[in-house]
């Protein structure tokens, strides 16, 4: 029987369906395999679901998989000859758990998507410091106004003068950080292996013990950090109060990781001059959630990784570990079945 990997990513959303000839890429790259392209529609939002049931019936007996998230109905298709299974997200999904000791290893695309979200938190963080929000509502009613920009309630800071915190040093918060240093921001993180560092010229490095002084030096904190136990609901109340009044709070990572609630108050209470929000504890965000009405949030549906060099990138990475795989040898991005990412 010749060795099987199923190709699930035929997205419903264009802007992640597999490319005409990419398959043919990897079939090349794996003579004498059994390559199966699935047809059906995959969700690329999230953990993948379920999985449809045209990518249920290849993946029975498949040894690799290629998909959205870790769909259920997929790994327990397989379950007894997958061996490693390459998720185009960057974040994983609860399943991570059903594979601890079955010997599947399990690879995302985490650094794939660092460099357009960066420049999503880039443009969000000059969005609120340079009073994009005060135009944008101004051009609403047709008002040639400058009070909000004139009348010194509001500094307006350069990019340079910003502490730019970010929690979460991974691939997207390391590049979230070598922009703020290009721009001349002061720039310092926390991460769960603080020894690991940071870019060259950051003030410094920290544990998630750090998380409470990282939040009372930065006039900007951006949250990258993936969701896990340990970092689920981490930036609540306590870490909000200790951000400087004026702060703007940027989140791209996970909604989970955000007290929504604490955030409202926050806003409410004038402490925050405003927050830029890529993802939610609910998504689609419901049409009544308070979020959508307030003047100083900034809403995104969940597409600050879309860009148009995507495949590119994913491509070789997948064509590069399928080269690691045929040779035995470890694969980039491995992810961390207990840490979660």
């Amino acid at each position: 029987m010749k060795r099987r990997l199923v190709v699930d990513l035929a997205a419903a959303r264009a802007a992640w369906r597999i490319p005409p000839g990419a398959v043919q890429q990897i079939r090349g790259a794996l003579p004498g395999w059994d390559v199966i392209q699935v047809e059906a529609p995959a969700n690329s939002d999230g953990d993948g679901g379920g999985g449809s049931s045209a990518a249920i019936a290849a993946a029975r007996g498949a040894e690799v998989y290629l998909g959205y998230g870790l769909p259920s109905g997929v790994i327990d298709a397989s379950r007894g000859s997958l061996k490693w299974v390459h998720t185009a997200t960057a974040g994983v999904s609860p399943a991570l758990g059903a594979l601890q000791g079955c010997g599947v290893t399990v690879t995302n695309s985490a650094g794939i998507h660092a460099e357009p979200m960066a420049d999503w938190v880039l443009a969000a963080i000059a969005y609120f410091a340079r009073g994009f929000d005060y135009a944008v509502r101004a051009q609403a009613r047709s008002l040639w106004t400058k009070d909000a920009f004139t009348d010194g309630s509001h500094p307006f800071p350069e990019l340079s003068d910003l502490r730019l915190g970010i929690l979460g040093l991974g691939g997207i918060g390391t590049a979230v950080a070598r922009r703020g240093l290009a721009l001349g921001m002061k720039v310092a993180g926390v991460r769960r292996h603080p020894e690991q560092g940071g870019p060259t010229g950051m003030q410094w490095v920290g544990g998630f013990d750090a998380l409470d002084r990282l939040a009372s030096e930065s006039d900007v904190l951006a949250i990258t950090v993936p969701k896990t136990p340990e970092t689920a609901g981490v930036v609540g109340e306590r870490v909000l109060g200790n951000l400087p009044r004026g702060a703007v709070l940027v989140n791209v990572s996970r909604g989970g990781i955000l007290d929504e609630g604490a955030l409202l108050k926050a806003l409410d209470g004038g402490r925050l001059r405003g927050t830029a929000l890529d993802v939610f504890a609910t998504e689609p965000l419901p049409p009544s959630h308070p979020l959508w009405g307030h003047p100083r949030v900034l809403i995104t549906p969940h597409v600050s990784a879309v860009t148009a060099r995507f495949w590119d990138r994913e491509m070789a990475l997948i064509l590069e570990n399928v080269r690691r795989y045929l040779g035995g040898e470890p694969l980039a991005n491995v992810v961390d079945l207990e840490a979660g990412y």
